[in-house]
């Protein structure tokens, strides 16, 4: 039975938020994510006709909305419980991928055009609204609920790329412990 025409995009768009987050933007070629997809090759330019970058953007925003599904699914509970499971699906990503994987938002933050900076600018922005959105509903103050989502966002985006390094999740752990702490002062 032939693929219905949704089914090679998005298997291209899931192969590209993991060929992106294990290999940035320029390891992000039409080649990885068709090896990774195992869509046919005539398919890229057919789903993707302004190129890689149109791919990219759709991955960026596939992940994203991701994201915001998992922190909409923590509305609330208290903000220690946000922080909390917010590390450990980074613990649980870099742990499953062997180290070999982070995020796919800062690969294409510190490496594409200005456009797709700006595309995951964007996207960090809605990542740090559901997180302030999650803490407030768990009970934080609205002020002080945005302030550390930015803090919790940017200390982990920090320590994921630090444990790859390392191969090791001691400093996403270390600051695990920190953050928590932190998050269960802001309800008080």
């Amino acid at each position: 039975m032939p693929e219905a025409r949704g089914d090679a995009r998005t298997k291209m768009v899931e192969a590209a938020v993991v060929v992106l987050a294990r290999s940035g933007y320029q390891g992000a070629s039409f080649s990885a994510v068709l090896t990774e997809s195992g869509a046919p090759r005539g398919s890229i330019y057919h789903h993707f006709p302004g190129g890689k970058d149109e791919l990219v953007e759709a991955a960026l925003e596939l992940q994203t909305a991701r994201v915001i599904a998992m922190l909409e699914a923590m509305h609330g509970i208290p903000p220690r419980q946000v922080a909390e499971r917010f590390l450990e699906a980074w613990h649980r990503t870099l742990i499953g991928a062997d180290f070999a994987a982070g995020c796919s938002l800062l690969a294409v933050a510190t490496s594409a055009g200005p456009a797709l900076q700006a595309t995951a600018g964007r996207l960090f922005g809605d990542w740090m609204g559901a997180l302030t959105r999650a803490l407030t509903v768990g009970g934080a103050p609205a002020d002080a609920a945005a302030e550390f989502a930015a803090d919790l966002l940017a200390a982990s985006e920090g320590a994921v790329a630090i444990c790859r390094a390392q191969r090791s999740t001691a400093v996403l752990d270390a600051l695990r412990g920190r953050l928590v702490r932190e998050a269960e002062a802001l309800a008080g």
